[in-house]
């Protein structure tokens, strides 16, 4: 069993998204961002199979698609096949926790 408080490890930069790899292991990988208003990971897909998963832990923002930009709110989450594209950008200061499975 591990615990990981991310309030204590992972902080807000002002320069770019925090990042923090919470848990790897053969099934699973599960990473904290923080990112500042205006900051987010643009579209993008994996070419794997497997599934994703972006949780808001706290502030707003959009998850991204083709298909446009949908609101989303401390959470929300979206669950996805890894090769739909996908993204997220924060209007807000915005925490969320990315699990992906199997790991890349």
């Amino acid at each position: 069993m591990k615990i990981t408080d991310l309030h204590a490890q992972n902080d807000f930069k002002p320069f770019g998204p925090s990042k923090l790899l919470v848990h790897e292991s053969e099934f699973m990988k599960v990473i904290n961002f923080n990112f500042k208003a205006g900051q987010g990971l643009p579209i993008h897909s994996h070419n794997l199979e497997g599934e994703l998963v972006i949780c808001v832990l706290e502030g707003e923002g959009f998850f991204l698609s083709d298909a446009g930009q949908t609101p989303c709110k401390t959470g929300d989450t979206l669950v996805c096949p890894i090769a739909v594209p996908h993204g997220v950008t924060a209007t807000s200061d915005m925490r969320v926790l990315v699990t992906i499975a199997p790991p890349i």
